[in-house]
């Protein structure tokens, strides 16, 4: 009897405390999991961030010196999302569901926004002296 409560409670049974009323198994299947990656020396940097998604759907986050803005769409604005920041790769999973909303790497080689920037030309009058 106690395994048949087991699998109706993890399995079948909708819970009002997860998102969309979710079974433990459903929230669980969708989470990330930790794999075992390849061999990593101490000049790796590894952090996570918990951050929201702003109201034009973006995340701004500094990767390798400039700040970076990561569009993930203006349906997720204001969704709590978690970051995984692995040197130039960042992963951005929605925090309720633990859905994989973005994987991106970072081109080093590649210019950035501030340096992709124009000036407005100045504009010159000429003054004639007579």
């Amino acid at each position: 009897m106690l395994d048949r409560f087991t699998a109706e409670y993890n399995q079948q049974r909708p819970h009002r405390s997860l998102p969309h009323r979710a079974t433990p198994a459903r929230l669980y299947a969708t989470m990330p999991k930790a794999l075992p990656g390849p061999s990593r020396d101490a000049e790796t940097h590894d952090r996570v961030r918990h951050d929201t998604v702003d109201k034009s759907g973006t995340i701004t986050l500094r990767v390798h010196g400039p700040l970076r803005h990561i569009g993930i769409g203006r349906s997720h604005s204001r969704t709590h999302v978690i970051l995984l920041i692995q040197d130039l790769e960042v992963r951005v999973v929605i925090a309720v569901t633990g859905e994989l909303k973005r994987d991106h790497r970072h081109q080093p080689g590649l210019p950035t926004p501030e340096m992709t920037r124009s000036e407005p030309t100045p504009r010159v009058r000429i003054l004639q002296m007579s």
